[in-house]
């Protein structure tokens, strides 16, 4: 009887510790997410500063197919359009998309912007309800249905936004935010990623092309002599 109740203590004391370990775990897990400012639902939260997050390439995936919200099959050229494309990526279940569905109209987002237009997509007809999306989206928004795009995009977290350079393809830019502002505060540091990038690289060109040439560092032809000052008294 001893050794039975002494067995069923050390089983009691293991299964303790098992449970302390697995809630330690969840919480170092939901301490991460809450950083990356995704909730338990996987919905971004409301952190005041996004940042846009690397991708694996620059290269945007290839242009998005589905549906219009009439049930139309919908084609939307991506890369060589010389039209640079914001995808909002936005669902009719989630809760932190309420807030920038109901306020697409008077945000206008990407009007702010050069020659970009707006596209919402939205998961396919399989995991969405349409009925709800009509009632959500403005008469002048585009939205699309397409759930292989989120697939192709590897969209994280809802909601989820993209800026494409239309003329090359080039993911300018991506991450989450809760509202409108947030995107403008994202797409702005992205542009500004892209032209601080530019510009090093332009000098790199430029050193390069100098070297090729023999001219290095100090050499005298880089400081050519100011012509002698006349004194005509």
């Amino acid at each position: 009887m001893t050794a039975i109740l002494v067995i069923e203590g050390v089983a009691v004391a293991l299964l303790a510790v098992l449970v302390v370990g697995l809630l330690r775990s969840h919480a170092e897990i939901l301490r991460a997410l809450h950083r990356l400012g995704v909730t338990e639902g996987g919905e971004v939260g409301s952190q005041p500063h996004p940042h846009p997050r690397p991708r694996l390439t620059d290269q945007a995936p290839s242009d998005i197919v589905g549906e219009s919200l009439a049930g139309s099959a919908t084609h939307i050229g991506i890369s060589g359009t010389g039209t640079n494309t914001l995808l909002a990526f936005l669902s009719s279940g989630c809760s932190a998309c309420i807030g920038l569905w109901e306020t697409i109209e008077r945000d206008r987002p990407g009007d702010g912007l050069a020659n970009t237009r707006l596209v919402v997509v939205t998961k396919g007809v399989e995991a969405e309800s349409r009925s709800r999306l009509l009632e959500l989206a403005p008469g002048d928004t585009t939205v699309i249905q397409s759930s292989e795009a989120w697939d192709d995009y590897g969209v994280p977290v809802t909601p989820y936004f993209v800026l494409i350079e239309g003329a090359t393809g080039r993911v300018v830019g991506e991450g989450s935010a809760a509202t409108w502002a947030q995107v403008e505060s994202l797409i702005g540091q992205a542009l500004a990623d892209r032209d601080a990038e530019e510009d090093s690289g332009s000098e790199f060109r430029a050193d390069q092309e100098l070297r090729k040439a023999g001219i290095g560092p100090g050499d005298p032809s880089l400081y050519p002599e100011s012509p002698p000052i006349r004194d005509d008294r």
